[in-house]
């Protein structure tokens, strides 16, 4: 009798461990939207050069600007993408990044400074631009600048897998026939020598589009809307001159709805022209 009862007892525990196991698997998210997965083959040297026209587009190569604070805006813009990180005092108009770039560096075993750590959930440590620019000196603020100037390459990576990540999302966000014509055009530019860099720059630039804030006479300027604006398109160049096309376009369009963010126009034309061709 003790036999069958400890047999039992196997039984049901390896059944109930069967159903946890179960529990755990986890969807593909490209396999489940028939969209092709990347293959994580960005070299190193592709990061590099990405990064370095990245850091020349947001900073203009000049490093002061890697921890920057513009007069216009309610956060300062860190690293080689200038992520935003908003005090807990500010709305969060725009998608806020860099904790989730605190917790990237966490899971890809970076050490960080247990302030920052802390931080994170806490929101940026200065209030406003003057408490920034008067903390330029701290141990804290220059701790927070080694750590970015020593970093580059995983912060390219950041955003490659946040892109890899977006479009999944932005493909439950659109109609169905807007779904094969976005799937297309992503896969033309993921698929194309120097597509990676348009796609990288320009989330990180504009974001996702998916943010209800984010929009103007309720039309949106991120990657999903250029997707979607973008002419149908194959692999090769003209995936890259068509990606330059339809982000211009969508930015004029910002402009139209929003005038008076006309003074940047021309600093974002002439980084979306950077698309039109390899950079590499």
């Amino acid at each position: 009798m003790k036999i069958l009862k400890f047999a039992v007892a196997v039984a049901i525990v390896a059944t109930l461990f069967s159903g946890c196991s179960k529990q755990i698997v986890k969807e593909d998210p490209f396999k489940e939207r028939n969209i092709t997965s990347p293959d994580d083959t960005l070299r190193d040297y592709e990061l590099k050069k990405i990064g370095d026209q990245i850091y020349m587009n947001e900073t203009g190569g000049n490093p002061e600007y890697l921890m920057y604070w513009s007069p216009r805006e309610t956060f300062p813009s860190l690293g080689y993408g200038h992520f935003i990180w908003y005090p807990s005092n500010q709305p969060q108009k725009f998608d806020q990044t860099f904790p989730a770039m605190i917790q990237y560096y966490i899971d890809n075993k970076v050490e960080i400074p247990k302030w920052l750590e802390k931080q994170k959930k806490l929101g940026a440590p200065w209030v406003n631009k003057q408490a920034f620019e008067k903390a330029r000196t701290d141990s804290k603020f220059q701790q927070l600048k080694t750590l970015l100037v020593d970093t580059k390459a995983l912060q390219i990576r950041f955003f490659y897998d946040r892109v890899k990540e977006s479009i999944p999302e932005i493909m439950d966000n659109v109609s169905k026939a807007d779904q094969k014509h976005i799937k297309q055009n992503y896969e033309a530019m993921a698929n194309t020598e120097g597509g990676w860099y348009p796609l990288i720059d320009y989330i990180n630039f504009k974001g996702k589009g998916l943010k209800g804030t984010e929009r103007y006479n309720n039309q949106g300027w991120g990657l999903m809307q250029v997707l979607k604006t973008m002419k149908p398109v194959s692999k090769g160049p003209q995936a890259l001159q068509e990606f330059s096309r339809a982000s211009g376009a969508i930015l004029e369009q910002r402009v139209k709805n929003k005038p008076s963010e006309r003074s940047f126009l021309k600093g974002w034309l002439k980084r979306t022209n950077t698309y039109a061709t390899s950079i590499y």
